[in-house]
C-alpha cells in the first residue's frame, strides 16, 4: 500500500503545470501538506515576506517633502534679505548722518574763520573814528598856509619859520598816513573823479561848464576807509550842470 500511495504522489505532481521563472515561489502557508512536501528542500522558519509598498515612500509624498524644504529655504532667503536691507538701510542713514557732521563742522571752521578775519580787520574801528578827527585837523593846517608863501623865495626870516613848519607838518602827516595804511586805514580824496553814492556824500551842486556833470569839483571834507569798507564818506561839491 505504501508504494501505491508514493506512485499515486508522484503522479499528481506530474500533472501540475510548471511555474514561470520569474513568479514567486509559494508561500509556505499557502502549501498543503500534501506527502510530496517532504520531497522539496527545507527553507528556514523565520523567512518574512515584505511589500515593497511599505519600503519607500510614494511619489506624492517625495513631491510634498521637496515642496517643503524649498517653502523653508525661500523663507530662510527672504528673512536674509529683509535683515541685508535693513543694514543696508541703516548705514545709508549713518553716512549721510555723517557727511552731514562733516559738512557742518566745516561751514562752522569756515564762519569761524571769517569772524576772526573780521574781527582782527575791524578791531580798530573805534579807534581809527576817533583817529581821523586828528589827520583832519593836521590836514586843515597844512592847507590854511597859502601856497604861494612856499614857493616865492623870500629872505624874511618869519616866512622861512613858517615854512619849515609846513615841512615839518608835511612829513608828520606822512608818517601818520604810511602807519595809518599799515593797519588797512586810507584816505579818500577823491577830487576830479566821478561821484560814487558808495563813498561820496553830495553836501551841494554846482554847475560848472569847464566839468563834467557828477564831478566831483571840491572836497568839503575827505573820507576814510578801513580795509576797504568805508568808514566815513567823504563829503563833495557835485557838478551839476543844466
Amino acid at each position: 500500500m505504501l508504494r501505491q500511495g508514493l506512485s499515486a504522489s508522484s503522479r499528481a505532481l506530474r500533472s501540475i503545470p510548471r511555474l514561470v521563472a520569474n513568479e514567486p515561489p509559494l508561500r509556505p502557508q499557502l502549501q498543503t501538506a500534501s506527502p510530496a512536501f517532504l520531497l522539496r528542500p527545507a527553507r528556514p522558519a523565520a523567512t518574512r515576506w515584505y511589500s515593497d509598498a511599505q519600503a519607500t515612500p510614494t511619489e506624492g509624498q517625495s513631491d510634498k517633502a521637496e515642496a517643503k524644504e524649498q517653502d523653508g529655504a525661500a523663507d530662510a532667503v527672504s528673512e536674509l534679505k529683509k535683515a541685508l536691507e535693513a543694514k543696508e538701510n541703516e548705514a545709508k542713514e549713518w553716512k549721510d548722518k555723517c557727511l552731514r557732521t562733516v559738512a557742518d563742522f566745516r561751514n562752522l571752521q569756515d564762519r569761524t574763520q571769517r569772524e576772526v578775519k573780521t574781527a582782527r580787520d575791524f578791531a580798530i574801528q573805534r579807534f581809527a573814528k576817533d583817529l581821523v578827527d586828528s589827520v583832519d585837523n593836521l590836514d586843515r593846517a597844512l592847507t590854511t598856509v597859502p601856497a604861494n608863501k612856499l614857493t616865492t623865495p623870500d629872505k624874511n626870516e618869519d616866512i622861512q619859520d613858517l615854512v619849515n613848519l609846513h615841512e615839518g607838518l608835511k612829513m608828520t602827516e606822512t608818517i601818520l598816513m604810511q602807519t595809518l595804511a599799515k593797519h588797512g586805514l586810507e584816505r579818500l580824496d577823491p577830487q576830479g573823479d566821478k561821484f560814487d553814492p558808495n563813498e561820496h556824500e553830495a553836501t551841494f551842486m554846482a554847475p560848472q561848464p569847464d566839468k563834467d556833470n557828477n564831478t566831483v569839483f571840491h572836497v568839503q571834507q575827505k573820507g576814510f576807509k578801513l580795509n576797504g569798507r568805508v568808514l566815513r564818506a567823504a563829503k563833495v561839491g557835485v557838478v551839476k550842470n543844466s
